[in-house]
């Protein structure tokens, strides 16, 4: 087995070589690549990653999109590009701790699922605002209701999956409503989300955070979109 790891990236220069070290030191249970997307970042972050920072990577590749189209499209075209037998998404910034990745790999790899979520516990120390907490359980009851399969964190970043189960999707999504699409797109296969709790600290605005209360309306009517139509 091989992972694929799909890290988007838009001017996050301020937190993502400290990312990418961190990567680096993780004890991986198995061999994998890192697929580095920039949509589009005019700070000259990912033009500076060295392949020194994560030792532990088979393969760091390094794409440049010459315009900014969305954290969807960036993930879209990392997938395109992963050549692993699990995909995985590690986001630029600090919010989410790569030492976690192994233990939510380890059901896909016990063969008990294939799918896994890192759900987030949003205590008062590791929430970006109260209707950010809100919105994200409003998505993810959206999701639960419409496909009938239990979800508590919809938008996390951390999702990992097999490659057979990516090949069900058919992803289109630009923006932030991919993980709207991403998770609508699982439970309309029929997998069942194997949730494991994890840490979370989340940036504020002026340290970086992007999503937007629009990004939630998105985000429920692509999940209406996938429900409805499919796609």
């Amino acid at each position: 087995m091989k992972l694929s790891l799909v890290m988007p990236v838009y001017n996050e220069g301020p937190t993502l070589r400290t990312v990418l070290e961190r990567l680096g030191t993780v004890d991986m249970p198995v061999p994998w690549e890192l697929i580095v997307v920039d949509d589009g970042s005019h700070d000259g972050a990912a033009d500076a990653i060295d392949r020194a920072w994560v030792p532990g990577a088979e393969r760091v590749l390094v794409v440049k999109a010459r315009a900014n189209r969305g954290k969807g499209s960036a993930l879209r075209k990392g997938f395109e590009l992963a050549t692993g037998d699990i995909l995985g998404v590690q986001d630029a910034d600090l919010e989410y701790d790569p030492v976690q990745i192994p233990e939510l790999l380890a059901p896909i790899l016990a063969g008990d699922t294939d799918v896994v979520y890192g759900t987030r516990q949003f205590g008062s120390h590791a929430s970006y605002s109260f209707w950010y907490v809100v919105g994200n359980r409003a998505i993810s009851l959206a999701a639960s209701a419409l496909f009938d399969r239990y979800v508590t964190d919809a938008y996390t970043c951390y999702k990992f999956f097999t490659r057979q189960r990516y090949e069900q999707l058919r992803l289109t999504a630009d923006g932030f409503e991919i993980e709207a699409e991403l998770t609508g797109g699982l439970l309309r296969t029929g997998a069942r989300l194997y949730e494991i709790p994890i840490s979370y600290a989340a940036r504020s605005r002026a340290e970086g955070k992007k999503i937007k209360p629009s990004d939630g309306i998105r985000g429920i009517l692509r999940l209406l979109r996938v429900r409805v139509r499919g796609w």
